[in-house]
């Protein structure tokens, strides 16, 4: 199996490169590494440019909290309209442009399984506490992309499954000021729920939105 990871220089994307090794090549793609930039369509126009030949599977690890040196907002009070535009750029509409630009690297007449990092956060229904605007509102979005995504490549591609995955709270930097308030994992064990949990969906799940133990988050 051949796959890919976009966001491989993050914690969760590191480890997806280590775990997916198991099962045969990985090919990366990363901000550090490659330059890609996921706010700047042409950045990511040019990095998907440098692959060739099929994936069976991809990743789409790409994300922030808040801008850096920022940290998610607690009350309306602290809303920025330059960090929302920040975060639906990276969150939402960055990995909708890398999937637009991935689906030739889709083989059409095998399984293709494409899993997109979202949270749980980023439910509506599930939302009790408030909070974190920008942060909520950006995976929201995230996760209606790739449900309409989803819908689409049904057709194009009918064996593919596009899913967006909750990881849970990981142990990497990206988590590092709220871990005490959650349960945490080490990425590796991470990684290892991911590739599980999407190497267990079939074409009929394509669209949905699970967590780490393959439950379905509600939208």
């Amino acid at each position: 199996m051949r796959t890919l990871i976009v966001g491989a220089s993050g914690g969760i994307g590191a480890a997806l490169v280590a775990r997916c090794g198991d099962d045969g090549e990985v090919v990366t793609l990363s901000r550090s590494a490659d330059g890609l930039d996921v706010t700047d369509e042409a950045s990511v126009e040019r990095a998907v440019a440098t692959l060739d030949g099929a994936f069976q599977r991809m990743f789409i690890t790409v994300g922030i909290l808040a801008p850096a040196g920022g940290e998610p907002e607690r009350r309306l009070g602290e809303v920025a309209q330059d960090a929302l535009a920040q975060l639906f750029a990276v969150n939402a509409s960055g990995p909708l442009l890398v999937l637009k630009h991935l689906v030739p690297y889709l083989p059409k007449g095998e399984i293709a399984r494409i899993g997109v990092l979202s949270a749980r956060v980023g439910s509506i229904g599930d939302n009790g506490i408030g909070g974190w605007y920008a942060y909520r509102a950006s995976k929201a979005a995230l996760n209606q992309f790739v449900r309409t995504a989803a819908i689409e490549l049904s057709r194009s591609h009918p064996k593919s499954i596009l899913a967006a995955l909750h990881p849970g709270t990981v142990a990497t930097p990206f988590t590092a000021d709220y871990q005490g308030r959650h349960k945490t994992v080490p990425p590796e064990a991470a990684a290892e729920n991911l590739a599980r949990v999407l190497g267990e969906l079939a074409p009929a799940d394509t669209g949905s939105f699970r967590d780490q133990n393959g439950e379905t988050v509600e939208w």
